[in-house]
């Protein structure tokens, strides 16, 4: 297992270069060029400056999160062969700096759907929060104003330019279904992954999140068989996933540790998170230790320690805690002990293979 921190750049981000150097076992950092659109190309000198930067901090550039998918793509509209064209350029120069995964998504409109971004938990920390209730009763476009205005730094899958346009892009997928957005998705595959395979990267697709339709909107990366159903699409090493607890774990049907058994060499990249799930269908994120939520974080290391994996692992969203200001989400406190929480399960895990490995000799 590989460790790696995203990080949102300088000047958008709370957390330096040389903290999440300081980490235990982080050797990298996921990233994005966060201020341009989903289907502009990306230039190679700021592809470039970023390399250099994170080098300069001893740390690789190895996963980016995200390239983002235009809508035009996720629509099937005749639009979609020009920012196909950029995807790939995109992939052929992030492979000349050294990158071996970039993970996206196929998620229409949204990214990701909260109801709070700062809901204060018994302890006193806050974490980001799911109301089941809210998503059925409001205007989209109220959520996303009253979202947005708690966030001072830009929110990946929030854009300004993508919510500006919230009522056209909700009537264009009036009429897409989910077989055609399964249909628009094979489509692309088709397109990128012969290039991703020939630049030795791997795309991972992360899951909707959450893993249900919302607001109206078809949501296919819900659960075991629609993975196993996405992976069918393309067969090659190179079509993958992202596997994060996080998002499939919002919903209680999914079994994430069957998932890492039946995919584990198909995921080369993983988010580790815990969320605890309600009887009414909200959710909020806790701390990364199994008990203080719904999923069996323990139980989910242990499967990628028994398949040996070698992908890269990222704790993922983390609370806000002892005070600090900080990305809804993405402050250094909590997810530097979600880290330690993984990397001693890991280790007891590594201890285990050994002391077996030293009885049967």
């Amino acid at each position: 297992m590989r460790m790696v921190f995203r990080w949102f750049g300088e000047g958008n981000d709370t957390v330096t270069l040389e903290q999440i150097k300081q980490i235990p076992g982080v050797e990298g950092i996921v990233w994005s060029l966060h201020d341009l659109a989903a289907g502009e190309e990306w230039p190679m000198d700021r592809i470039e400056s970023l390399r250099d930067q994170a080098a300069s901090a001893g740390l690789h550039i190895e996963v980016v999160e995200s390239v983002n998918v235009h809508e035009d793509i996720k629509l099937g509209l005749p639009s979609r062969e020009k920012y196909i064209a950029n995807y790939i350029r995109t992939i052929e120069k992030l492979a000349r700096v050294g990158v071996k995964v970039i993970c996206y998504n196929f998620m229409p409109v949204f990214d990701w759907v909260r109801t709070d971004l700062f809901k204060q938990m018994d302890d006193g920390s806050t974490a980001l929060f799911f109301e089941n209730s809210k998503t059925t009763n409001i205007d989209p476009s109220e959520l996303v104003r009253e979202i947005t205005h708690n966030s001072e730094l830009s929110m990946p899958g929030w854009e300004p330019e993508r919510l500006a346009h919230l009522t056209s892009l909700f009537d264009a997928y009036r009429e897409v279904t989910t077989e055609d957005l399964w249909r628009n998705l094979g489509y692309f595959l088709d397109a990128i992954i012969p290039v991703a395979a020939r630049n030795g990267i791997q795309m991972a697709i992360h899951p909707d999140d959450p893993p249900w339709p919302i607001f109206g909107l078809p949501r296919i990366i819900t659960n075991q068989a629609n993975l196993r159903r996405f992976l069918t699409l393309n067969d090659s090493p190179s079509n993958g996933i992202t596997l994060c607890s996080g998002s499939l774990g919002a919903n209680p049907d999914n079994d994430i540790i069957s998932m890492v058994h039946e995919f584990a060499d198909r995921i080369p990249f993983t988010h580790i998170r815990n969320v605890r799930v309600y009887d009414n269908g909200d959710f909020i994120e806790t701390s990364h230790r199994t008990q203080d939520g719904t999923v069996d974080i323990a139980g989910i290391v242990q499967a990628y320690h028994e398949n040996g994996y070698k992908g890269y692992c990222r704790p993922d969203h983390g609370r806000h805690i002892w005070g600090e200001q900080c990305r809804p989400g993405y402050g250094l406190y909590d997810r530097a002990l979600g880290i330690m929480y993984l990397w001693g399960v890991w280790d007891a895990m590594e201890n285990t293979r050994r002391r077996e490995e030293r009885k049967s000799v």
